[in-house]
């Protein structure tokens, strides 16, 4: 199995999002499941990265060319693909895994994880993605996402894909747990 860690290439200005981070990319390794990410040494993505290498995990890495020497391409992984552009990116990273979770992170983070997710209620794969809401960084977006449900926006059985927890343990053993829905996306005007 191979998880692919979307994440800030920032380490942010709590050294508890570090800590996730280093956290998370141990419980892989130890766990025997492969890290998937953006291929970076900076921020959470090498702190992941670094952890899991030391664990003594498979880390893969994917990096758009152009990024290899803006982001510093991390050296030291198991196998680094470089891709065209952020499409392919996201793509490969997305062939690689079985399941995705975001650390942390921003306006990449978030769309790379949105964009899994929305494949997954389009069908287009049964894949788990999960938020680690380490010091509960995600707990304004989660609220966004009931009142998106409250609001008419989200079906229930869609929101309830995205598995949210701020214990790493608990976390994977949700991911490893996860089942899809079996609901039919779309609905007509005024149904439910």
């Amino acid at each position: 199995m191979r998880l692919c860690v979307f994440c800030g290439s920032a380490p942010g200005n709590q050294p508890e999002y570090l800590a996730a981070a280093q956290q998370l990319g141990t419980a892989l390794a130890n766990a025997g499941i492969g890290l998937v990410y953006g291929g970076a040494q900076v921020g959470l993505m090498g702190a992941v990265a670094d952890a899991a290498l030391a664990a003594g995990g498979e880390v893969i890495g994917v990096i758009p060319r152009h990024l290899v020497e803006r982001e510093l391409a991390h050296e030291g992984l198991t196998t680094l693909h470089e891709v065209g552009s952020m499409h392919e990116r996201k793509a490969k990273m997305a062939d690689l895994s079985d399941g995705f979770i975001a650390l942390p992170g921003g306006v990449g983070t978030f769309e790379e994880l949105f964009e899994v997710w929305t494949w997954g209620q389009l069908g287009h794969h049964q894949k788990p993605c999960a938020l680690f809401n380490a010091v509960g960084y995600y707990d304004k977006l989660i609220a966004f996402l009931d009142h998106a449900v409250n609001e008419g926006f989200m079906r229930q059985p869609y929101r309830d894909m995205l598995i949210v927890d701020n214990h790493v343990d608990t976390l994977l053993n949700k991911v490893k747990a996860y089942t899809p829905p079996s609901v039919a996306k779309w609905v007509k005007t005024g149904e439910r």
